[in-house]
């Protein structure tokens, strides 16, 4: 086994992972990056680019459907092809990670395409189709391992050919009908996704209501509208066993129910094998759901941990912030602890689900005196024009004793985009007295955050 010496070794390169070991090797550290999957982790190759072009997809479907309301008549005829094309060629360059690679490489950093193990404080090894080779780093690890979809032990299911996320971004035909199973942002955009395309729809959920971490209204708002996309929604409900035969999949729930349908996708969850990692040797445990880190990413004396691993939320952009901090830990240069306050999130259901902060049930747990206040899109001036598929809310969340927002939720038509506004006034703390005197544009969505601040209560 051949033996290299370096300052640091990454392993993992999804965005963050990439982000960090370009920082650092922009900065003359001699960097190693290691990934035995696709340079870009999943984001651009089975989630966020290529999911995101689907649901544009089905968003321009639900749009000329709403054509006989308001401007006439039109036919509408779905077909997957251009959007598998698309996000063949377009997105993912038919899963061939060659572009990321020398974006990397061109930074300074080296890749090695193999699996990294740590097996010493400061030392890796990484399997590779060549044989292991050993990397001792001077200045230490980071760990961006992202994470792979989890599979919940359920009788029958292990051996069928079911779909992950990864299965159903790759797909080139819409299959007849499809059971998904888990109501999480996967779960929901991909239900809506294959239902507009003609798939018949069914969504179990064990859980008592879609999307659990977000406002009770929000999720009951795309329930309905799930409802009226005749998709068949099942909350508070167990799976007990899976089958599959040339038919397709059926699926015995816990009272009893079987339910069939020509494919399965799994959306249950993510994980991360820490075992395989190798962070035991830093004395972490390795069964642990995740890595704890403190606010400047570091996880033990020379090993740093970014993005789904450290618990913050399995998103892109946290992992950005996160590898931000702890290349500036690194590199000794000054940089802000890691604050957390204001994560925004988006579902990207039609209408979208945004959030940031704390909702209110959080917020209580927490302690603080709440005051919470909302508005229904319809009842606003830019729903009333918007017509047919208007339907959201938006809800802040406030902390009374000091008078600013810790929280709040935008389910609507770009959603995501008027959580933005939001988003600043709780990472800024700006008080609620102060938002009341801003002037919002009339007629917008995000008017509906000044209606929103006057039912504070």
């Amino acid at each position: 086994m051949t033996t290299d010496s370096v300052d640091v070794v990454v392993i993992g390169l999804g965005p963050g992972g990439e982000a960090v070991a370009t920082e650092l090797a922009r900065a003359g550290l001699a960097v190693v990056g290691v990934d035995a999957r696709l340079v870009g982790g999943e984001c651009p190759y089975y989630a966020c680019v290529p999911t995101k072009m689907m649901i544009r997809a089905t968003d321009a479907l639900a749009e000329a459907r709403r054509v006989r309301d308001l401007a006439g008549s039109a036919q509408v005829r779905p077909d997957w092809a251009p959007v598998a094309a698309r996000i063949r060629h377009d997105a993912t360059d038919d899963w061939d990670d060659r572009v990321a690679v020398e974006r990397l490489e061109g930074s300074g950093a080296r890749f090695v395409r193999g699996r990294g193990r740590i097996t010493a404080p400061g030392e890796v090894v990484v399997t590779t189709s060549d044989g292991e080779r050993r990397f001792r780093a001077a200045k230490g690890i980071v760990v961006n391992p992202g994470t792979d979809p989890a599979v919940p032990d359920i009788p029958g299911l292990e051996g069928t050919p079911f779909w992950t996320n990864r299965e159903a971004v790759v797909t080139t035909r819409v299959p007849a009908s499809l059971i998904v199973l888990g109501g999480g942002p996967v779960g929901c955009e991909l239900t809506q996704v294959f239902s507009r395309f003609g798939a018949k729809a069914t969504l179990i959920q064990t859980r008592d209501r879609l999307l659990p971490p977000v406002e009770p209204e929000a999720s009951a708002l795309i329930e309905r509208r799930f409802a009226e996309e005749n998709i068949a929604v099942h909350t508070s409900t167990s799976v007990s066993t899976v089958s599959h035969d040339a038919g397709g999949f059926t699926v015995k729930t816990g009272n009893g129910e079987a339910l069939s349908a020509e494919t399965l996708l799994v959306a249950t969850g993510r994980r991360t094998d820490l075992a395989a990692l190798g962070v035991g040797a830093f004395g972490l445990d390795e069964s642990a759901r995740g890595i704890r880190v403190d606010e400047r990413m570091r996880a033990a004396p020379g090993l740093w941990a970014i993005g789904d691993v450290t618990g913050r939320g399995a998103f892109t952009h946290m992992s950005m912030y996160q590898a931000g901090i702890a290349a500036a830990d690194i590199l000794g240069r000054e940089h802000g602890p890691a604050d957390y306050r204001a994560v925004p999130s988006v579902t990207f259901t039609d209408p979208e689900v945004g959030t940031v902060g704390l909702t209110e049930a959080e917020a209580r747990q927490r302690g603080l005196t709440v005051r919470t206040g909302s508005a229904d899109l319809p009842a606003t001036s830019r729903g009333f024009i918007h017509g047919v598929g208007n339907e959201g809310l938006i809800k802040v969340v406030e902390d009374a004793v000091r008078g600013v927002l810790v929280g709040a939720t935008s389910v609507g038509p770009s959603g995501g985009e008027v959580l933005g506004a939001l988003a600043v006034a709780v990472h800024a703390e700006v008080p609620t007295a102060v938002l009341r005197q801003m002037i919002f544009a009339y007629p917008t969505f995000h008017r509906g955050i000044s209606s929103a601040l006057d039912d504070l209560s």
